[in-house]
């Protein structure tokens, strides 16, 4: 039934969030960095830098955004995943490729109402902490060339912007559109990946199935979504 698709996919959304957004965040911070200010030299300099500066849960910024609208970004990608595959099948025959990659973008296009602004939130959010870092760097560096009554100022101490501060700003200063800036850019990574992941992972967890009536086991399952899921990431890279 719809509800207990949007069910599954909100709960598999919020582990899957818990289990990789370290990741995620480190990823964000060196895809944001520039040549001559770089600070992480790889994923893990980055994320022990992270620890080391603002703690453990400071692997977890935006964390908050991702969890709260991730349960009905995932519910509407599965639940459209699913509602194209069962329109595009014939009288319950077997899809096509070419039907199964159609059902994946129909999905990454509804998905993108709610991922838009999601990912604009959860990404000015997760790169707050090395735009703070650099600031204190240059700070630091100013502080070296400059007299010695400079040097002993103590640098203005600014607030980390929260998700709802950043809201409100882009409301008043643009309005509705102002959350989906990005939304061209969004689609050109959220439709190929559905179109690449559902169909590679439909197709993978049938090898493992004994009997067309039984479902795979889990490791099957399991597996097939890392290699689906690998596969898409690597493959619209560029266009994150």
């Amino acid at each position: 039934s719809l509800p207990a698709k949007l069910i599954n996919g909100g709960i598999a959304g919020l582990i899957g969030v818990t289990c990789v957004f370290p990741i995620d965040l480190a990823k964000t911070r060196l895809q944001n960095q520039q040549n001559g200010q770089r600070m992480y030299s790889s994923l893990s300099d980055c994320l022990i830098k992270t620890i080391r500066s603002e703690g453990y849960f400071g692997m977890y910024r935006g964390a908050a955004v991702n969890l709260t609208l991730v349960t009905p970004e995932k519910a509407i990608k599965l639940a459209a995943n699913d509602f194209f595959r069962h329109h595009l099948s014939k009288d319950g025959k077997k899809l096509t490729l070419l039907r199964e990659m159609l059902a994946g973008c129909g999905a990454g296009t509804c998905q993108v109402i709610v991922t838009t602004p999601m990912e604009m939130l959860k990404i000015q959010l997760q790169d707050a902490g090395r735009i703070e870092a650099q600031k204190k760097l240059m700070a630091a560096q100013a502080q070296l060339s400059s007299s010695p009554a400079a040097a002993a100022a103590e640098p203005a101490v600014e607030r980390r912007p929260t998700a709802t501060q950043i809201t409100r700003e882009l409301l008043r200063s643009k309005g509705i559109a102002g959350l989906y800036k990005g939304l061209g850019a969004t689609l050109l990574r959220d439709v190929p990946f559905s179109i690449v992941y559902f169909p590679l992972f439909a197709n993978l967890n049938k090898l493992g199935q004994k009997d067309p009536s039984v479902k795979a086991p889990f490791y099957v399952s399991f597996l097939s979504g890392c290699v689906a899921g690998s596969t898409a990431a690597v493959a619209v890279n560029p266009c994150d």
